[in-house]
This record gives structure tokens, C-alpha cells and sequence, in this order.
């Protein structure tokens, strides 16, 4: 792994994934593991950069930053290395750091092609695996066939077509936070709101837009040039600052005088097609839009409110997710729109992982039961659904599976009787549906659960046939009632898999089978618009994070702003529901 003083927050990112898949190759203790795992989503996730936290001494404030890896960091920081690190990389091949950047592949696949193909340089390793796995010497290996071979040619070819990335939403939105606060510092600043993508809430963002409402745009310019993360200023005016920040983002921010304040959000929001659409509704009552307002022949209207600028088109409020054009303002029109889901009416989490000890088929959770009930308190929920990993199938036996389980119950029956009684505790589990369809724990372990989460973990580039079939025979479970982050995509790592979804969402109807909202940053899946399509056909949906830590719970709002996009109301989302009815959706005894 090649380090420096200058690293970037992907790049301190990527170098802890690395530490973790040393110490997973090295079979250290899961404690380091999970820790170093945790850091780097962390680091990759802060609005901060990394560097001006370790400047201003503050790393152990970002999350799963303890003194140890904050030590680390100071060490890469002063001298552009970490002995260390380098320690615990010496004997690894380096290709296997690189190949882990491969959609599907892990620290061990990466490591075995690595060492058995000789993958020592981290710079070509990609490229020499994808020549010889066009030589047909991937499928020659122990472990590996025509299928798998296929599998990483795809990875690699999507690997190579890899764009410029944009921000994860979670990402986007910390970091305009951030600036938000900053600039509600100066008595010249009375409104800031985000605008466009980031405003409709999409999964990733571009540039970062902000709208401030100012009766004075000189004096909140001249504050907020001493923001302390500017990198490059590229355009001033009057009313306008574009910059780089040091994160290297481009940000826009718009100054306007409060009364016209409205028609800035309205006119910065929408999508293109929505915008054009509003235009064409305006041209027929013989008027004309801008950033400042509705214009006739005589004179100029403007709105210090969003919402008086769409009562003046003779329509409802729309809310900003709902801006794409899809029927939005058909439906505005007619006072028709559906009242959305809010995050005050989720009242659980079905889908978190505990740090119940056992040889797991992916990764445990980094807190216990208790920790995370206490922040589900915090947050009012009525219930929690504890749905660890299901027991590595390679690892254990079918008995010793259940015999896993069957403690697993136990303790989770222990804590119930000695916990907090206002949060519910559901016996749930995420189980990996197999390529053949055939679920990765056996019923003698379902039995032991309330219920059983579903979801793709491997083989995800299976035809749509095969994949549709394979989720199907894994959904018909009786023991099972949710699919987890069913496209299974990885964003700006992994595309969605190929899935029959008319074909799913008939069956999930038919056999009240729930589809998850997965809110976790690079997930958001079931995506905005497969979860319409999914209402349409009566399919019932659930939000939850996905969670590894207890500080994760609050991710669940991106899970919302998802279900919000999707046109979701509070009677699409199981969530929504009190502990009672919840349970008797699930058939839960």
C-alpha cells in the first residue's frame, strides 16, 4: 500500500479497508477487524477532511476513531508512513489491495489470486488478472471455474468504465451541514436551504448547491470567504459564489433577498424535466418563471415562501423528492399528492446487527445488545430486530449451526427478561440465500427465530432467469418475511443484480412477503423508483439501516428520504406500524 503526508479521505479510507483485510488474512482477533473496518467507513462517510481534523487534534471525535488507529493516523500524518502498517503488509502480496477494489471481491478471493498468480505489484494486479482470466487461467485454479472466471472479467470490465464518482448522499448531506451552520453564523444570513439533488434527496450527489436569504449578499459573502475549507474560489458576483473546497467538491451558493427567496428554492430544485413541465403549466396561464419570481406583461410577482409560488400555478406544494416529472404535478394539480412517510413515523429498526460472538458467513456488529436498545430508546423506538449474519455454512455443520442459533436465542432471551422493557426485541437473522436458492441455515435453525431476513451476499452476476429464480425459491420459506437490500447493489462499487422485478413484486403480494429499504450509505436499495413501482403492485416495504453499530441507527432518515422518493406514505412501510400489528404482519407469536 503506498501511503504519503497527503492523503486524501478515500485514500486513508482505502488504507484502513487494507488493515482490516490483513488482520481478517491473518486470522487476528474480529475485534481489530470490525474497529478498522468501522474507522474507514467513517473516515470515507466524514464531512471533515482527515487532515485538518488530525491538525486540529480532533480525530477521536469522528466515529470508530479510537486512540489507537488516531495514533496511526498522527504517525502517517508527520511522517508519510506507519511502521506499523507496513509491518503487517510486508509478507502480503500488494495486488491483493488493489483486486479488493473489484466488485465481489473480497480480502481472502483477493489474497488467494493474488498468491497463486503472483499479483505482487498493486498498480497492474487488476489489469494482469484481467488478461489472464481472458486466457482462461482463472478457471484453472483451485477454487475457481468458467463461472467465477466470467464473474471477475465483468467486475474488471465494469471496474475500467468507472467515471468520476459522485458523493454518496449521507456524504453530501453531512458536508452541506457543515457549511449550513457555518453560514447561519452571520447576522446577515436569515434562510440557507440546499437545492437541487441534494434537496430532492438522490442517492448520489454532483456539486453541492445552497440557496441564503439575505438583505444583505455582501456582507454573508465577505463571512463566508473565511470559511476555513475553502480551497479555490472560481467565481464571484453579486449574488453568486462558486468554489472548490478542500475536500475537492464544488459548491454554488446563491444569495437572495428574502422576498423572493421562494421562487429561488422552486427554480433551483425541480429536475430538468420537472422545471420544464412547471414552464409549460405557467405558458398556458400566460405567465413566465424565474429565480425571482412569476412574471405577467405588467409586473413581476415574487415569493418569500415555496409554497405561495405553486399556489399562484393553482397547484399544492410538491415536496422535493417528488420533483422528477413523474406525474407530480398532474397529481398537484388535482390535490392528489400522497402525504409521505416522515422519519417520525418510523417506530423501529428490524435489520441490526449485535457483537454476538460467532463465526459469522460476513461481518458482526461492534456493539451489544444494550448499547444499541440505548440508543433506540433515544430515538423513541417501540422495537428492535436483532438480525445478525446467519453462521458461516463453511465453517459449521448443520447441527453446529443450530446448536449456534439455539444460544444465540437463549442469550437473547436473557436480556430480554433483565432489559428495558419499553423497546421490544425481535429474534430475526439475515440469512443468505445460496446460488441453487436454497437459504444458508437449516430449519432446525429458522425454528429458533421469529423470523428470517433474506438477502444476495455472492454470485451476483447469475442471468435474470437463474437470479429470479433463486430468490424466489429463497423468499418461499415460510420462516421468511423480508427481503434485504434486494437489488443488492453497491453504489459506485457494484451494480444491481438482474432481477424479474414484475415477477418478484406479483409474489411478494401474493405470499406478503416485505421488501427492505436498506438506508445503509452505499446501498439505499431498494432503489426510489423499483419502491414505486413496488406500491403500485400492493408490495409492502420496510425501512431499516442495516446497522453495525449503535451510531449507525440515525442513518435510517436516508432510508426515509428513499421511501419519499418512491412516492411511499406511512401505510406502505411495516416500520410505521405499532409493535402489535407489527407482529402479526410478520406472524410473529
Amino acid at each position: 500500500m503506498q501511503t504519503s503526508k497527503n492523503m486524501t479521505n478515500q485514500q486513508v479510507a482505502k488504507l484502513l479497508k487494507a488493515v482490516a483485510a490483513a488482520y481478517e488474512i491473518k486470522k487476528q482477533n474480529r475485534f481489530k477487524v470490525a474497529a478498522y473496518q468501522k474507522a474507514a467507513t467513517s473516515v470515507e462517510q466524514a464531512s471533515s477532511d482527515i487532515k485538518d481534523l488530525w491538525q486540529e487534534k480532533h480525530l477521536t471525535n469522528l466515529p470508530g476513531i479510537g486512540q489507537n488507529i488516531a495514533d496511526h493516523l498522527d504517525e502517517l500524518f508527520r511522517t508519510g508512513k506507519v511502521k506499523h502498517f507496513n509491518q503487517l503488509f510486508k509478507d502480503l502480496p500488494q495486488g491483493m489491495f488493489s483486486l479488493m477494489d473489484l466488485s465481489g471481491v473480497g480480502p481472502k478471493t483477493a489474497h488467494k489470486l493474488s498468491q497463486k498468480l503472483k499479483l505482487k505489484t498493486s498498480a497492474t494486479a487488476v489489469k494482469k488478472l484481467g488478461q489472464l482470466a481472458k486466457k482462461g487461467q482463472i478457471s484453472q485454479l483451485e477454487g475457481f471455474g468458467p463461472e467465477s472466471e466470467q464473474d471477475l472479467l465483468k467486475s474488471i470490465q465494469e471496474f475500467s468504465t468507472r467515471g468520476k464518482q459522485r458523493m454518496l448522499l449521507p456524504y453530501a448531506q453531512t458536508l452541506a451541514n457543515k457549511i449550513i451552520h457555518y453560514l447561519k453564523q452571520s447576522p446577515a444570513v436569515l434562510k440557507v436551504e440546499p437545492l437541487g439533488s441534494l434537496r430532492r434527496q438522490l442517492a448520489t450527489i454532483g456539486d453541492i448547491d445552497l440557496a441564503v436569504a439575505t438583505k444583505n449578499p455582501q456582507k454573508a459573502i465577505k463571512h463566508f470567504l473565511k470559511f476555513p475549507q475553502i480551497k479555490k474560489i472560481t467565481d464571484q458576483g453579486q449574488k453568486k459564489l462558486s468554489l472548490k473546497l478542500t475536500t475537492n467538491q464544488q459548491l454554488d451558493v446563491r444569495f437572495h433577498s428574502p422576498d423572493e427567496f421562494g421562487a429561488l428554492l422552486q427554480h433551483f430544485t425541480g429536475s430538468k424535466s420537472h422545471n420544464i413541465h412547471l414552464r409549460q403549466v405557467a405558458q398556458q396561464k400566460g405567465l413566465s418563471l424565474s429565480e425571482y419570481g412569476i412574471k405577467t406583461k405588467a409586473k413581476l410577482t415574487k415569493f418569500p415562501q415555496e409554497d405561495q409560488f405553486y399556489q399562484a400555478l393553482a397547484m399544492d406544494w410538491i415536496p422535493p423528492e417528488l420533483r422528477e416529472d413523474q406525474g407530480e404535478i398532474e397529481a398537484a394539480q388535482k390535490h392528489q399528492l400522497p402525504k409521505l412517510v416522515q422519519l417520525t413515523n418510523i417506530k423501529g429498526d428490524l435489520h441490526v446487527h449485535t457483537d454476538f460472538h460467532f463465526k459469522t458467513s460476513h461481518d458482526l456488529g461492534t456493539d451489544s445488545m444494550k448499547t444499541l436498545v440505548k440508543t433506540a430508546k433515544q430515538l423513541k423506538y417501540q422495537y428492535l430486530g436483532f438480525a445478525d449474519h446467519n453462521p458461516s455454512f463453511s465453517s459449521y455443520s448443520s447441527q453446529q449451526i443450530t446448536d449456534v442459533l439455539k444460544k444465540r436465542q437463549q442469550a437473547i432471551e436473557e436480556f430480554k427478561s433483565s432489559s428495558e422493557k419499553r423497546v421490544k426485541i425481535l429474534n430475526l437473522l439475515e440469512v443468505d440465500i445460496q446460488p441453487n436458492g436454497n437459504l444458508a441455515v437449516p430449519d432446525k435453525g429458522l425454528d429458533q427465530l421469529d423470523s428470517a431476513i433474506a438477502a444476495i451476499h455472492s454470485s451476483f452476476n447469475q442471468s435474470q432467469k437463474t437470479m429470479t429464480q433463486r430468490v424466489l425459491a429463497g423468499l418461499s420459506h415460510p420462516k421468511v418475511k423480508i427481503f434485504a437490500h434486494p437489488a443488492s447493489r453497491k453504489i459506485n462499487h457494484r451494480p444491481a443484480i438482474d432481477l424479474d422485478w414484475e415477477k418478484l413484486f406479483d409474489f411478494c403480494q401474493k405470499n406478503q412477503k416485505i421488501l427492505e429499504i436498506n438506508s445503509w450509505p452505499d446501498r439505499l436499495d431498494l432503489p426510489d423508483t423499483l419502491v414505486r413501482q413496488a406500491i403500485k403492485a400492493g408490495v409492502k416495504l420496510v425501512i431499516n439501516t442495516d446497522a453495525h453499530a449503535a451510531d449507525q441507527l440515525p442513518l435510517i432518515s436516508y432510508g426515509v428520504s428513499v421511501a419519499r422518493r418512491g412516492w411511499a406514505q406511512p401505510k406502505d412501510i411495516i416500520n410505521t406500524l405499532p409493535f402489535k400489528k407489527l407482529k402479526s404482519i410478520l406472524k410473529i407469536k
